[in-house]
């Protein structure tokens, strides 16, 4: 008889990379409505005579139902479980899509953004814990960072079509706004293919169907786990329990100090740019463009660095260089430095707050056990969206009453506060399997890296 593995020891496979992309689709689908909307507004608010409140409403609205989706979507991820959920959400993305080319006012907007921040709001918990809940150990922290990356493509991308859709004159926004459908189409069709997660059956006591699914997938040498967790049903308030809720406080922070500058920029970074001086109608939007596609250079580094060395120091480091470099832009604003100046700087700052942005998906799947793993990640993605929603509100309002220097230099001091946090509270959890990180709550030595037990036992 071979060798017994367990599922979080096999390595790398077809499997795993096409599980990557069936659950990196969603973060695509997410960046991209992110990103697109900055382009439309631009275009949208002259044509329905906006105010700045108003486009600020618009602007935070997916963030509204981001926090709502991630909230309700977590918790329904664990208690119904993965796949149900991934078809569900895929369902309404599309159906939300694609009457925002129908819109004639701008509530009829706000609300069609409400419904599609909610889907995305939910979608982030199911595609996370999906991958986690599949990945190697020894690559789960580059298989989720590298999730995030698909966020950056699907944004990128977003701008690259929005500033070629420009060009279709003023219905362009329409356009724009409707073309989420197609990739959210495509991926609806591509996850019906998707098994249930086996951490999720195991863990609501159909430990049997569990490793029927792991054998047909790797071989009738590998179980699931050396050592399942125990049969306990989905709460809700179990995040605040036993020893959770510190992770629970961390990831709250964290996430939120992490988003709330860095949406708010990315939802207004043509309107920045033109308050550097370069607003000619078509270069702040290339602008945009061509930092979001420097953007993912950070994530290859991090995605490597993240198993390397380690989970603290990818978050630590690059909230304190984002923030230096903010400072800095906010000192040259009123200069009038090149436009390849001002762009190199936004490039730095995107790379280095896009590298910790990977640790947004690790740290919640990681530190809490299966029955909540999805609900805390659902949590993290909903508080976060708070601050992603009131600050972009008040980012035009404070652009227009304190200027590009002082809006820069509050950005700044949140990610320096992130700093703060990231490195009193930030555990280490590298090379370890999930029954592992999830007990971390357990242990006095939280920042240890102790190697994983592999203990073969069912």
């Amino acid at each position: 008889m071979g060798k017994i593995r367990t599922l979080e020891d096999m390595p790398l496979r077809k499997f795993h990379f096409q599980m990557f992309f069936y659950t990196g689709g969603g973060a695509f689908i997410d960046g991209y409505i992110i990103g697109i909307i900055a382009v439309a507004l631009a275009v949208l608010q002259p044509q329905f005579e906006m105010s700045l409140t108003l486009v600020g409403i618009i602007g935070m609205a997916a963030y509204v139902g981001m926090f709502f989706g991630g909230i309700i979507g977590g918790y329904l991820t664990d208690l119904i479980g993965r796949k149900t959920m991934f078809i569900l959400d895929l369902s309404i993305f599309v159906i939300a899509s694609i009457p925002q080319f129908f819109v004639t006012d701008p509530v009829q907007l706000i609300i069609l953004r409400l419904i599609l921040g909610f889907a995305v709001g939910a979608d982030n918990p199911i595609s996370a814990t999906y991958m986690a809940e599949f990945a190697p150990r020894k690559h789960r922290g580059a298989l989720l960072g590298g999730l995030i990356a698909l966020w950056y493509v699907g944004y990128a991308l977003s701008y690259l079509v929005g500033y070629w859709m420009l060009a279709l004159g003023d219905d362009s926004w329409r356009w724009m706004l409707a073309s989420s459908a197609v990739p959210a189409l495509i991926l609806l069709v591509a996850r019906l293919r998707m098994p249930e997660s086996p951490m999720w059956l195991a863990s609501k006591g159909r430990k049997s169907e569990a490793n029927a699914i792991v054998q047909r997938i790797f071989g009738k040498g590998v179980i699931l786990s050396g050592s399942l967790e125990k049969n306990e049903k989905t709460s809700f308030m179990d995040m605040f329990r036993n020893g959770y809720g510190k992770w629970t406080l961390f990831i709250a922070l964290f996430w939120t100090l992490q988003v709330a500058p860095a949406f708010a920029i990315a939802t207004y970074i043509p309107q920045v740019l033109g308050e550097f001086g370069f607003a000619d109608g078509s270069k702040e939007f290339l602008g945009s463009a061509i930092m979001s596609l420097f953007y993912l250079v950070g994530l290859l580094p991090a995605v490597y660095l993240v198993e390397k060395i380690g989970r603290r120091p990818v978050l630590i480091w690059p909230f304190l260089v984002s923030s230096v470099v903010l400072i800095v832009l906010g000192i040259t604003s009123g200069w009038h430095m090149s436009f390849t100046f001002t762009i190199a700087l936004f490039i730095i700052y995107g790379i280095f707050n896009t590298s910790m942005n990977i640790l947004q998906w690790i740290y919640p799947n990681e530190l809490f056990p299966t029955n909540i793993r999805g609900t805390a990640v659902g949590f993290g993605t909903g508080v976060s969206r708070i601050g992603a929603s009131l600050s972009t509100l008040l980012f035009p309002l404070i652009l227009s009453k304190y200027g590009l220097e002082v809006t820069l230099y509050v950005c700044a001091a949140l990610f320096f506060i992130g700093f703060l946090i990231s490195l009193v509270m930030a555990p280490e959890t590298r090379n370890m399997t999930l029954s592992e990180t999830s007990a971390l709550n357990k242990s006095n030595n939280q920042y240890s890296n102790k190697p994983s037990s592999n203990k073969k036992s069912i």
